[in-house]
């Protein structure tokens, strides 16, 4: 188990630059693709990616739950084995979705490394045991994230070393139900920073958060505007479009 010290070491490597928001993308490059991800680390970003789950328990780097928006295919991702998902297109370019582990190997440890795991509801020890799996042997600042707190909670269970986030939008969720639910699902997660909605900044939550000494990075940051409320804020920023 990792001590409180190399842990908020390992927190400072983590939040030392800005993240492109699944990769740098635009401009020919699809999100989340090898083309994406190897952009922002050439360029020294840090790097923030999805993953979901292939039929066959391999994480593979994609946002939707669908291949509808962004490839020449349809239908669910978690219907596919990693093998067919690697045989879709993308809409643009010609590439495919990564595997986490071709992803991990173009990193390389270069950058910082954000995982959104895309596990909704009570099912999400496949998913976390596979990211777990492609990071054993991985070398760089890395930390896992995701909406449900329940993914937190399982790494902290079984892979207690791997640095953990939640997830937070107060969108719908401002009432007394938001305010209970939070402090819920941050305790639930176990979580060692928060990735927070720019929308809802300055918020007393993300503030407590920080005050307790809890890195708050937000995301995602795409103006001046934001960038100078993400400033008063927040640690580091999650941005669609780079910094001039």
């Amino acid at each position: 188990m990792p001590s409180s010290r190399s842990r908020r070491a390992e927190l400072e490597r983590l939040g030392a630059v800005p993240f492109a928001h699944r990769g740098l993308h635009g401009g020919g490059r699809v999100e989340n693709s090898g083309g994406a991800i190897a952009a922002a680390a050439a360029q020294g970003f840090g790097v923030e990616l999805d993953v979901r789950l292939s039929s066959d328990g391999e994480a593979m780097v994609f946002h939707d739950s669908d291949l509808d928006r962004l490839t020449i295919e349809q239908g669910p991702v978690s219907a596919r084995t990693a093998a067919q998902l690697q045989s879709i297109r993308l809409h643009v370019g010609d590439e495919a979705m990564p595997r986490l582990a071709e992803a991990l190997a173009m990193i390389a440890g270069r950058v910082p490394l954000l995982i959104e795991v895309k596990a909704p509801g009570r099912r999400v020890a496949s998913l976390c045991r596979a990211v777990a799996g492609a990071l054993e042997r991985y070398e760089g600042p890395v930390g896992v994230m995701s909406f449900n707190p329940q993914v937190g909670g399982w790494f902290a269970r079984h892979s207690p070393a791997v640095l953990r986030g939640l997830v937070v939008t107060e969108h719908g969720r401002r009432g007394l139900r938001g305010r209970i639910e939070r402090p819920l699902a941050l305790w639930r997660s176990r979580a060692d920073f928060l990735a927070y909605d720019i929308r809802d900044l300055p918020s007393r939550f993300a503030a407590a958060a920080r005050s307790s000494g809890m890195p708050v990075y937000t995301w995602t940051v795409r103006s001046e505007a934001d960038r100078e409320r993400a400033a008063a804020n927040a640690d580091q920023i999650i941005f669609e479009a780079p910094p001039e």
